[in-house]
């Protein structure tokens, strides 16, 4: 491929149309020094450009490659593969970017759960708040990672679904692991009530256990799951 050809070539469509490179540059949507690069062989416009040359300069693309008319009437045939291959490309870096932003957003929700978990005292609320919303960047992280590869959106949901329960589960077992090793309320608690008949405790609930906090703030706390 002759590229200093290709761009005389380019040069003499140009002129043909009576188009300075700064207005050609102007109908393509690039810069004058990309026309000029093009026009000068030093660079190739990209096969989606291609296209938009030869249906332009009324050229076919195996024209264009060869720096020379071949004949009046395009080959559509191959200006469609071409245009097929540039949609395709430009869809393959649509789907990178979308997996880079998923994989970032899931990151992130990653370290608000971790630091909201470090950060806050299990008797804080703000702990538990921040987790959710930590888990919610997690999952729309994870559903624009998915949505290139899992084309169903039945198994996009499912997906979804399936990590919201692993959440689930692993907040539900932290909590039960601070209760009973670490003699800790319960982080992700539902309910936390108060009886007139008990002064001295609170109850706190989640969706599977209740814990009763015995003297809170004093040397004689205790914290223990009631059996249902």
């Amino acid at each position: 491929m002759d590229q200093i050809r290709i761009g005389a070539f380019l040069k003499e469509l140009r002129k043909e149309k009576a188009l300075t490179q700064e207005r050609l540059a102007e109908r393509l949507g690039v810069s004058g020094r990309t026309v000029s690069r093009w026009e000068t062989g030093s660079n190739m416009p990209d096969i989606g450009m291609l296209v938009e040359l030869a249906d332009f300069f009324a050229v076919s693309i195996p024209e264009i490659i060869a720096g020379e008319r071949k004949s009046e009437a395009m080959d559509q045939e191959t200006r469609e593969t071409a245009a097929a291959m540039a949609e395709y490309s430009r869809s393959e870096g649509r789907a990178g970017r979308l997996k880079a932003i998923g994989r970032l957003t899931m990151a992130f929700g990653v370290f608000i759960i971790i630091s909201a978990l470090a950060i806050f005292p299990s008797d804080s609320s703000w702990g538990a708040i921040y987790a959710v919303l930590g888990s919610v960047f997690l999952l729309l992280g994870l559903y624009c990672a998915v949505r290139t590869v899992l084309l169903k959106r039945s198994l996009r949901v499912l997906a979804l679904a399936g990590c919201a329960a692993l959440l689930f589960g692993i907040f539900t077992l932290s909590d039960y692991i601070a209760v009973t090793q670490m003699h800790q309320v319960p982080r992700f608690r539902c309910v936390t009530s108060y009886d007139s008949r008990f002064p001295d405790q609170l109850v706190h609930k989640t969706l599977f256990f209740t814990v009763v906090q015995k003297n809170p703030g004093t040397k004689e706390e205790q914290i223990y799951i009631v059996k249902k």
